[in-house]
C-alpha cells in the first residue's frame, strides 16, 4: 500500500465517494452495508430482510467488531438493525463511527 493509500484508507477517506449516493437517496447514512449482488442471489427469506431499508454508509456491525465478526454476526446485527430502528440508534452509530474514525479505529 502507497503512503497516500495509507493515509486515505487510515481516515476513511475511501467511503466519501458514497456521500453522493446519500445526497442522492440511494443510500442512507446509517443501514446496513451495500450487499453485492452475488451474495444477494443466495439469501433465504431471513437474510433478505435486511435489504427492506436502504443501505448505509456505516452500520451497527461497523460499530460493534466490523472484521473481527463472523459472516452470522454480521446478519444479525444487521437484522436486528432494520427490526429495532431508531433514531436515537442511528446518532449512537454515526457518534461511534465519528469516533471511530477520528480515533482511527478505536470503536
Amino acid at each position: 500500500m502507497t503512503a497516500v493509500g495509507r493515509v486515505i484508507r487510515k481516515y476513511s477517506l475511501d467511503e466519501l465517494p458514497q456521500l453522493f449516493n446519500v445526497v442522492g437517496g440511494s443510500m442512507s447514512l446509517v443501514g446496513p452495508r451495500p450487499q453485492v449482488p452475488l451474495e444477494v442471489a443466495q439469501y433465504d427469506a431471513e437474510i433478505g430482510r435486511r435489504l427492506l431499508v436502504k443501505p448505509g454508509m456505516t452500520g451497527l456491525w461497523q460499530v460493534s467488531g466490523r472484521n473481527d465478526l463472523t459472516l452470522e454476526e454480521s446478519v444479525r446485527l444487521d437484522l436486528y438493525y432494520v427490526e429495532n430502528w431508531s433514531m436515537a440508534t442511528d446518532l449512537i452509530i454515526l457518534a461511534k463511527t465519528f469516533r471511530a474514525v477520528v480515533g482511527h479505529g478505536a470503536y
